[in-house]
């Protein structure tokens, strides 16, 4: 790309991810990026204060993609709140398979450490912001004084099945990750079961599944 004044965020997003594919590896300071892809450091310093915030934007951006697609669909404003959760996640997961290449590189050395949170860590507010919009918790039997505490727990709960959702796909070598797709539909139905408290039945099918997938290959 020409050094250019007009430089968008999205065209940083877009030649980033271009340079961690092309080279399978993050660039290592923000002069060297800028001077592999041809950009002006001034441009890149008008959206970005470093390489970190530029990863963390792209998985902001793939969550924010994913709303603008269901936005588009009138039969999304309809669903229930299970049904919207579910489409938005295989929505989001969508945009994951579109993107693997870049995001196995991104998130390598990352599985199952503190480093990870920190990388999504801009996905994750979008993704709280989202879960509090649908507004879990009003089926839960209201405790008087600890509304605000579940409602919390609720958020921080789906943000953390998100994640090792994420974590499963990272390693699911599944034909078109159905796989996934198999975990995103238990794991939703089991959380919902569990909100308004019948979730007996689907725990135990989630971790027959689970034992299945994680356990017993190892042996």
């Amino acid at each position: 790309m020409t050094k250019e004044h007009n430089i968008s965020k999205i065209d940083i997003l877009t030649l980033y991810m271009d340079f961690v594919i092309e080279n399978q590896t993050k660039p290592e300071d923000i002069e060297d990026f800028c001077q592999i892809v041809n950009l002006e450091e001034s441009n890149f310093y008008l959206h970005f204060k470093s390489l970190k915030k530029v990863e963390k934007a792209i998985f902001k951006e793939l969550f924010k993609n994913s709303l603008e697609v269901l936005s588009e669909s009138e039969e999304f404003v309809s669903f229930d709140k299970k049904n919207k959760l579910i489409s938005f996640y295989f929505t989001f997961f969508e945009n994951l398979n579109l993107n693997r290449e870049y995001i196995l590189i991104a998130l390598k050395g990352c599985k199952n450490q503190l480093k990870s949170f920190n990388t999504l860590s801009s996905l994750k507010k979008s993704f709280i912001a989202y879960i509090d919009n649908l507004d879990l918790s009003e089926s839960i039997l209201p405790i008087e004084g600890l509304e605000k505490a579940q409602k919390k727990l609720i958020n921080e709960s789906a943000w953390i099945q998100l994640y090792l959702t994420i974590q499963f796909w990272l390693e699911d070598t599944s034909d078109s990750f159905e796989k996934t797709d198999i975990l995103i539909e238990k794991s939703i139905n089991t959380s919902f079961e569990l909100i308004e408290n019948k979730f007996l039945k689907n725990a135990f099918d989630l971790g027959k599944f689970v034992y299945k997938e994680k356990i017993q290959k190892k042996y």
